[in-house]
């Protein structure tokens, strides 16, 4: 289990008797329905972030990419509103929710978006997130584009961020000041 202050930081925990945890009785899924495949319902607790009761947005990113944790830096500089947390999917609280979303914790190959009680991967998680931020939301006509188009540039970028951008030996967090290390 991770200490309180570093769950703070990861931004899962204003209290640390509360969060996203095995064991918690009181679970749901997605309530809303629709016909839009991207949406994957999720067991979380709602009232962590991404929970259907949670005024927050949960994104769960590969710790050890750069360019992961960048992109999570460039999502936090810009959200004025604080809606966004972030986990690593390595960490134990992330562990669980990336294998409900079919994304394997040790080996990563898409980082994930919970909101609502809803997980979004890939190129769909990218343009839900960008729809949050102030000045993004135009990213939204990216929608016409076939998603199985949009995944295939994801998959091609996921491949290869390693080699194109680099890897860190430890799972990089928020300070505790909310700002993200270069």
């Amino acid at each position: 289990m991770i200490i309180p202050i570093l769950r703070e930081q990861a931004g899962l925990l204003q209290d640390p008797n509360k969060g996203i945890e095995r064991g918690i009785e009181k679970r749901v899924h997605c309530h809303n329905s629709c016909f839009d495949t991207a949406k994957q319902s999720i067991d979380v607790d709602p009232n962590s972030p991404g929970g259907i009761n949670s005024p927050h947005g949960l994104i769960l990113f590969d710790g050890v990419c750069v360019l992961c944790s960048r992109g999570c830096g460039f999502v936090s500089k810009r959200d004025r509103r604080g809606y966004f947390r972030f986990v690593p999917i390595q960490l134990t609280e992330g562990r669980p929710i990336a294998e409900q979303l079919g994304i394997d914790p040790d080996r990563p190959d898409s980082f994930a978006f919970v909101a609502n009680g809803c997980g979004y991967v890939k190129s769909e998680a990218v343009l839900r997130i960008a729809r949050e931020l102030p000045r993004w939301q135009w990213t939204w006509v990216f929608h016409f584009i076939p998603r199985s188009i949009r995944d295939a540039i994801y998959d091609r970028v996921a491949r290869n961020r390693y080699r194109w951008f680099g890897r860190r030996d430890a799972c990089i967090l928020p300070t505790s000041d909310g700002s993200w290390p270069s």
